[in-house]
């Protein structure tokens, strides 16, 4: 019997042929049963050494999808026909058919797609105003490879164990030291929970305190992937509206077991949420039982007035979880977060971050715990602050004055990225466009809205774009706006 296998070059024969063998028997071409030419015949029916065809058989027997009967030649081995997985066009197609009403995942999850895509860097353009992006040039990789040695050395004295899922003490004692320091955020090492970044901070907290159904207020507008992260677990996720001051307390949803704001600078416009603000959020959030989480998120960057005190520092009867990230400081491949939770929320947390994946990276936490520790990271923050500083400075200017016929800039107190609304007829979508064109990465506020009504406007980050790039881009900018108003 001749078998229809295709030679292609002289390169990798026995691989070849195993490949179409397989297959073959795979998708029952060669049903089980048959028997099959011997090395020698398939070696001259295909124009190669025996050698090869003896390599591609033993490769099969020993994997099962052949068998050998002593005096009667080799056979196709019984039974393959049950395997799943590599098969032809048509029944791929039909089994995909019956799959779809056999693995079927939760509605929810159709939604969070829609929700939890932030806009991602655009590869095609050259000045792009991206949030959400640090610039690692001036991250001290020197300072941290020596993190990392020490970290490596601590490593290899050690066992090859499980450690603590809230993290390395090490790391939990820095992260508290530098809140107490630059947040006045109180609080003793195994007072901190490391996580996987923020995000995972934001599922802890919600795995444990809402089951399906229960009510989850966020900001309108918001954050997406912490609407997206309370909608997948069959919360009711409630926008409420801001103003100049902040979350409007007095709109909140009576139910709300959780209520997630971005005190520090609103996200997206970028406002502080106001201390009269602050104080009757946490009256209310007493009077109903609600945890309130607080991201402080980019909080380091402050360059206006002076700080004003995280909920966590006024909270007297435990009803904040304080999350933050180094995603922003260092850079967000990192994957380091931290929160500090109301002691009543410790432990759940503690064994829900147990199940979930018991511990993130401990070379890395021993590490950022050295550069921390040592004084690196506060050296850091003081030089990036700078950069971040110049770079603000350039894009304000060119906001309220080449581009302010166009602008109203949301001038932001801390952060890294800065909203500005558009003035009518404007449409995000135009100007986004017509940026395109000259290669300038630009970015609207409507994804952020939920049920208010967005007014145009774009988000400009500058964590990932310098000074000069931000004055080329906007000069541009300015050149092609005249062309909208036509």
């Amino acid at each position: 019997m001749d078998i229809h296998i295709t030679i292609e070059g002289r390169h990798d024969l026995a691989g070849q042929i195993y490949r179409q063998l397989r297959v073959g028997i795979v998708e029952g071409r060669l049903a089980g049963g048959v028997q099959i030419p011997s090395t020698r015949d398939l070696a001259t029916q295909l124009g190669v050494s025996r050698k090869t065809t003896l390599d591609v058989f033993e490769r099969l027997l020993s994997e099962g999808y052949l068998v050998a009967r002593a005096g009667a030649g080799t056979y196709v081995a019984e039974g393959l026909q049950r395997l799943p997985g590599e098969k032809s066009a048509h029944a791929k197609a039909a089994e995909a058919a019956k799959a779809t009403a056999r693995a079927k995942a939760r509605p929810v999850w159709d939604e969070v797609a829609k929700s939890i895509t932030l806009p991602r860097p655009d590869a095609r353009a050259t000045f792009d105003f991206v949030g959400g992006m640090t610039d690692k040039s001036l991250f001290p990789f020197d300072v941290w490879r020596t993190c990392v040695n020490q970290a490596l050395r601590v490593q290899a004295r050690g066992r090859g164990v499980y450690h603590d899922a809230a993290g390395e003490q090490e790391l939990r004692l820095a992260i508290s030291r530098y809140l107490a320091f630059s947040r006045a955020v109180t609080s003793n090492w195994d007072d901190v929970l490391v996580t996987q970044g923020a995000q995972q901070a934001l599922d802890l907290i919600a795995r444990v305190m809402l089951q399906p159904g229960d009510v989850a207020a966020i900001e309108d507008p918001g954050y997406p992937p912490a609407r997206a992260c309370f909608a997948a677990l069959g919360a009711k996720v409630v926008p409420v509206p801001v103003d100049g001051q902040g979350l409007i307390v007095s709109k909140l949803p009576k139910n709300a077991r959780i209520v997630y704001v971005t005190p520090s600078h609103q996200f997206p416009l970028g406002m502080p949420m106001s201390l009269e603000r602050r104080v009757e959020l946490l009256e209310w959030a007493q009077q109903r039982g609600a945890v309130i989480i607080e991201d402080d998120y980019d909080c380091e960057y402050r360059f206006e007035g002076r700080p004003m005190e995280p909920l966590k520092s006024l909270d007297r009867a435990g009803l904040v979880a304080y999350v933050g990230t180094f995603s922003k400081t260092i850079f967000p491949e990192l994957r380091v977060g931290y929160v500090v939770p109301p002691a009543s929320l410790m432990g759940p947390l503690y064994r829900a971050r147990q199940v979930g994946d018991w511990h993130g990276c401990t070379l890395t936490q021993t590490a950022l715990a050295n550069f921390m520790l040592d004084g690196d990271f506060r050296k850091h923050l003081r030089r990036m602050h700078k950069h971040y500083a110049e770079r603000r400075a350039m894009l304000i200017w060119h906001l309220q004055n080449g581009l302010g016929g166009w602008f109203e800039p949301i001038v932001p107190t801390a952060g890294i990225h800065l909203a500005a609304r558009l003035k009518a007829p404007l449409t995000e979508a135009a100007v986004i466009e017509v940026a395109a064109g000259a290669s300038i990465g630009l970015y609207g506020l409507a994804p952020f809205h939920v049920r208010v009504r967005p007014q145009p406007g774009l988000i400009f980050g500058y964590g990932g774009i310098g000074v000069e790039q931000i004055d080329k881009a906007l000069t541009t900018l300015a050149r092609l706006m005249p062309q909208l108003a036509h």
